[in-house]
């Protein structure tokens, strides 16, 4: 904590008008910064930095500046009191140095005077103008980034000129910048950085720094794999290609094993995803590592980002709407805009309503850098002050990296079409590499002869790696670190359908802990009900409902080994007030969770989240990739919710194995159902996931699904998803359509025999009340419209009707059915498929076609008809009225 002496305090009380200029000058000495390489950004004369404005005339007047000017940073946090004189002169000129310099500095819109001071001592301390400058070999290795980009960028044009490459040219410094925070990370001992980005400059970033073999990158170019081809792989674009290097430096006190990520094109939609995995690496090495290791001690985030898209994408503003939030924060993330004051060909007038584009940050009062990208030197000094806030106050910060893109978006553009003046600047400025190398050269760091061999000499080797290109074969490495107890999920070994029950007296005692609380606890009144219905449920071993279940799911995987997460906007209590696995004192608001009290090092996090999707979602699937032994759970409020976050689900959760080789246990739990709700909140568009899939339209034993679809109908067929997903040897996204009015409904509840040892999840489920038998209807159905049905069916006293239930869609499961319908279908035998969703929605289209090929295999010519709501825009009508009738006719076109 920052003290202020009282004669500091004095001080600025005579000296007030000095105290006013030297604000005014941190407040608004980024309005006259350098910062812009080619000198577009509009600028207005700053009068506010005029020290005449605040009376200060005489330049060669002597001023006290003790606690005006933090000119010792030595003194933080031991003020002294004894003056320190300075002229007016040497204070404007000392002020205009640190911020109206090269690199700008916007930090006094904060809220917090803590960090507002510490910003100031740093800055202006006399010992910090080279506390972060490189040294002569920094120096020259950073000139050997840039020229080896350079070259790079130059032989790919020349050998592929048709690349779309998305070339650093003329952000060359951004490897300056990514140099700087790894060297600060080993410095400091953060032995894991987590990266993401988009397109530009990725390939100089992944062939240089990060040691991406260039003869594989001139294999993927010439059309070949990134990915062997016996693993049924689809391969993604070299815009998303990654290297995971260890990087060591001399002077540094970790190895730093740096991470990057895979990306889709979507922009910024892969930066949750890196907090969410960031997250999870800190979490397992502050476990191993002790209690002396605090969160952002050891994993730190880094995020690139460009300048259109950090404005544009709302993606970004929940992002940091998370970073500061309990179960989100990663210890802070350094933000690195590349920014090139223009996206695609719309130019920044026309693509924020801001001044800058990092303005967005402020809404988490996240301190901002602008530095000119013109100059590599001060790049990476603004890189080491970010580090060194992030890593004090372990909180997100911003670099404006302000660059140009020589070329248009990409290399076969003609950007003069729409920015003729822009592409007139740059077309006749030297290039930053070259800038920099004649500055080296001037300070006698560097030859021009050298400089020459150099670019010759990496030109030679790029020449080298292309001639290895036919013999190249890529390797797969999916299955390391934490991944090396699974297999690939194609592999023969794979274990599809685990015996996932667990002993009757195991599940007892977890149900129990479920609902104990403390001693002296101040449970809610109206909680009594829950508990004791908990308890009785168990004890007679009947009636055991959804959350129930879910409870013995969750405690019996943490006696197993496995953490379990779940997070939503309503979790802890559950949106339909059933869960209650957190339980909160009337008196005090203490929380407790009371599996947690298992005899078990494992836990249960429940995080109630922001009320955002996209991010939330993209969180929990980068925690998945990090943690394989953990159960990650997203639930939404309503199935529907799920709109906002569908760029995570087409480009993440449905492909990434595919795409990327990447594995993930993801469960999504969509509340589905139609019952009265309207357009909104009645369906989690079951038809979606399944379009999204790649399930076989005949039996294929050897079927590779990319996710699970499930609509499961009893508590225990749920406790059996939740436990398989960690007792396979390999991880699948799980899409659950989750109940709401079954929730509490004696109708679905099951026993605890249905749990019990030996038991496993059924994909279909026979009717258990129609014997098999020749009969000449047979429904076949998915989802709560099953009891629906049943009440019908009993009402209409029709009982030889037996209603089949398809628990799992994808992959269809056509050996279950098969068997099923076997003991009731024959010639003659009317199958109708039966549905509560409209037509074009629903599992009906994907169903319709396999359920023929299981009839066809049976050698039954006929096929299954639909019945269910006609067509329609919506997934529900939003008169009650209207709903009842729908629903009527449909149980009146199930048994006619």
């Amino acid at each position: 904590m920052i003290v202020d002496t009282p004669a500091q305090l004095e001080n600025r009380a005579k000296n007030a008008a000095l105290l006013r200029y030297v604000e005014s000058v941190r407040q608004h000495g980024h309005r006259a910064a350098s910062i812009d390489p080619l000198d577009l950004l509009e600028r207005d004369p700053v009068g506010a930095l005029d020290p005449k404005r605040y009376g200060l005339q005489d330049a060669n007047a002597k001023f006290d500046i003790n606690g005006i000017i933090w000119h010792d940073f030595r003194n933080l946090g031991n003020p002294s009191s004894e003056p320190v004189m300075w002229s007016l002169s040497d204070i404007v000129d000392h002020l205009r140095s640190v911020y109206v310099g090269r690199i700008a500095y916007e930090y006094m819109h904060s809220s917090s005077k803590a960090e507002r001071l510490w910003f100031s001592h740093l800055l202006e301390s006399r010992q910090s103008s080279s506390r972060y400058d490189p040294n002569d070999e920094q120096k020259r290795r950073i000139w050997g980034l840039l020229a080896r980009s350079e070259t790079w960028d130059q032989f790919l044009q020349l050998k592929f000129p048709n690349l779309k490459r998305y070339g650093l040219e003329g952000a060359e410094s951004m490897l300056s910048a990514m140099e700087s925070i790894f060297h600060s990370a080993s410095q400091n001992g953060v032995s894991n950085v987590v990266l993401c980005m988009p397109h530009r400059g990725r390939l100089s970033l992944l062939t240089d720094l990060l040691g991406y073999s260039p003869a594989a990158m001139f294999h993927k170019i010439r059309g070949g794999s990134e990915v062997p081809g016996n693993l049924g792989a689809t391969g993604d674009v070299i815009s998303h290609l990654v290297a995971c290097p260890t990087l060591e430096y001399p002077d540094g006190t970790t190895p730093v094993h740096v991470t990057m990520l895979q990306n889709p094109s979507h922009l910024e939609a892969v930066n949750p995803v890196a907090m969410g995995k960031a997250r999870a690496k800190q979490y397992s090495l502050i476990k191993e590592s002790g209690n002396d290791c605090m969160l952002g001690d050891k994993v730190m985030c880094v995020q690139l980002h460009g300048d259109a898209a950090f404005t544009g994408q709302g993606v970004l503003m929940e992002g940091l709407g998370l970073s500061n939030l309990p179960h989100y924060t990663s210890g802070g993330s350094v933000h690195l805009v590349v920014n090139n004051n223009i996206g695609y060909t719309t130019p920044a007038a026309n693509a924020r309503s801001t001044l800058y584009c990092s303005d967005i940050g402020k809404m988490i009062n996240a301190p901002v850098l602008h530095v000119n990208g013109d100059h590599p030197e001060d790049v990476y000094r603004a890189l080491k002050v970010a580090f060194e806030y992030r890593n004090f106050f372990r909180k997100d910060v911003i670099v404006d990296l302000i660059t140009y893109r020589r070329w248009g978006h990409n290399e076969l553009d003609e950007p003069a079409f729409t920015q003729p003046q822009m592409y007139h600047k740059i077309r006749t400025r030297q290039s930053v590499p070259q800038i920099y190398e004649q500055k080296l050269v001037s300070e006698g760091l560097l030859s021009e002869e050298k400089a020459a061999a150099d670019r010759a000499a990496y030109k030679q080797h790029l020449e080298k790696e292309l001639a290895k290109v036919d013999s190249y074969q890529p390797q797969a490495d999916m299955l390391g670190g934490k991944w090396s107890g699974m297999i690939w999920p194609g592999d023969s070994n794979a274990i599809h359908n685990p015996k996932t029950g667990v002993d009757s007296k195991t599940l007892v005692e977890v149900g129990k802990t479920s609902v104990a609380a403390p001693v002296g606890f101040a449970t809610h009144p109206r909680l009594q009900r829950h508990i004791k219905h908990r308890i009785t449920s168990l004890e007679s071993g009947q009636g055991i409902d959804w959350g129930t279940a879910e409870a013995l799911a969750w405690g019996s995987l943490m006696l197993e080994g496995f953490d379990v997460r779940i997070s939503g906007q309503d979790v802890g209590r559950g949106t339909f007030s059933h869960r209650h696995a957190m339980l909160v004192d009337q008196q005090t608001e203490r929380v407790t969770v009371p599996l947690n009290t298992l005899k078990t090092e494992k836990k249960l996090e429940l995080a109630n989240s922001s009320l955002s999707e996209m991010a939330i979602l993209g969180f929990e699937y980068g925690l998945s990739w990090d943690s394989p032994n953990r159960l990650v759970i997203w639930e939404a409020q309503f199935g529907d919710f799920f709109n906002g976050s569908q760029v995570i689900i087409d480009t993440f959760i449905s492909s990434s194995e595919a795409k990327w080789l990447k594995q993930s246990g993801l469960v999504m739990l969509l509340p589905h159902g139609l019952d009265g709700a309207g357009p909104e909140h009645s369906s989690a568009r079951v038809e979606r996931f399944l379009q999204l899939t790649n399930d076989a339209y005949e039996f294929d034993p050897q079927l590779n699904i990319n996710m699970h679809v499930v609509n499961p109908t009893t508590p225990a067929q749920y406790f059996h998803l939740l436990r398989r997903q960690m007792l396979r040897n390999y991880r699948k996204p799980l899409i659950v359509a989750a109940p709401k009015g079954l929730l509490r409904s004696p109708a679905a509840a099951c026993t605890l025999a249905d749990m019990d040892a030996g038991t496993e999840f059924q994909p279909v489920l026979a009717d258990p009340v129609v014997a098999p038998g020749s009969v000449s209807r047979v429904l076949v159905v998915s989802g709560k419209i099953y009891y629906d049905l049943v009440r019908e069916r009993k009402d209409r006293g029709l009982e030889n009707v037996p209603i089949v239930r398809i628990e799992e869609i994808a992959p269809f499961p056509f050996a279950a059915l098969e068997n099923v319908l076997r003991g009731y279908v024959n010639e003659g035998t009317d199958i109708r498929w039966v549905q509560e969703e409209a037509r074009n929605q629903g599992a009906w289209t994907h169903v319709e076609g396999r359920i023929n090929e299981v009839l066809k295999v049976l050698n039954i010519n006929s096929r299954v008809t639909y019945v269910g709501r006609r067509e329609s825009p919506v997934p529900a009508v939003g008169v009650g009225s209207w709903h009842k009738a729908e629903s009527a006719k449909l149980f009146n076109d199930a048994f006619a």
